[in-house]
């Protein structure tokens, strides 16, 4: 028997790593990570992602699962219910880091498995509604930026004219150093050397400001 740890991370600011600790501070002894990177379980089954198809090939009853809630699984009603049932059906035993729950297709006590089938049935509508919950935030987040780019937000206004710009670029140039062109252009030293520092920058904040 062995027990493998799935995960999932679908930006690039979680890490498998990650999971992986959570599992193992919780208890779990994992003899192997399964794990898929930058796949979003909104939008792709289980069964679909690169290393999600391959817990069908290499699961073998007697086997644990863990995730570290059944979101890694998928975010899909449908998708998460049949998954842990098909799971279930080939003596698998699915656990979560996350309250620690168990789903177990043993049982053959009829009160055991409606608790079980209800249990599941509401982990994965939970898992939708988050997943409802993320797209509605996204959506969100595009409409307030179309809004921003409406409305031209333009950044801090730049300490230097286009004139000013061009005669601290052209100086820089001829090596000219900094102290000499402050002196020149009338602008302080720290404008010159934010102009030095990034160029393309500077030329973009005064086009910003006409």
């Amino acid at each position: 028997m062995a027990t493998v740890l799935y995960a999932r991370v679908s930006t690039a600011d979680q890490t498998i790593e990650h999971q992986r600790t959570q599992a193992e501070a919780a208890g779990f002894v994992v003899d192997r990570v399964i794990a898929d990177h930058g796949v979003s379980g909104i939008s792709t089954k289980l069964a679909e992602r690169p290393e999600g198809r391959r817990l069908f090939d290499i699961l073998r009853g007697g086997d644990v699962l863990v995730v570290r809630w059944v979101d890694r699984l998928g975010r899909n009603y449908a998708d998460v219910c049949d998954t842990i049932r098909e799971f279930m059906r080939g003596g698998v035993v699915i656990r979560t880091v996350i309250n620690g729950l168990t789903f177990d297709g043993a049982t053959t006590d009829p009160m055991q498995q409606a608790v079980r089938d209800a249990m599941i049935a509401f982990m994965a509508a939970t898992a939708q509604a988050n997943a409802e919950a993320i797209k509605e935030a996204q959506r969100s987040g595009i409409a307030l930026a179309r809004l921003t780019a409406e409305t031209k937000y333009r950044g801090r206004k730049p300490s230097y004219s286009a004139d000013q710009l061009e005669a601290v670029r052209f100086m820089l140039s001829q090596s000219a150093g900094v102290g000499q062109i402050a002196k020149a252009t009338g602008l302080s030293r720290q404008s010159v050397y934010r102009i030095k520092k990034d160029p393309a920058a500077a030329e973009a904040a005064v086009q910003n400001w006409p």
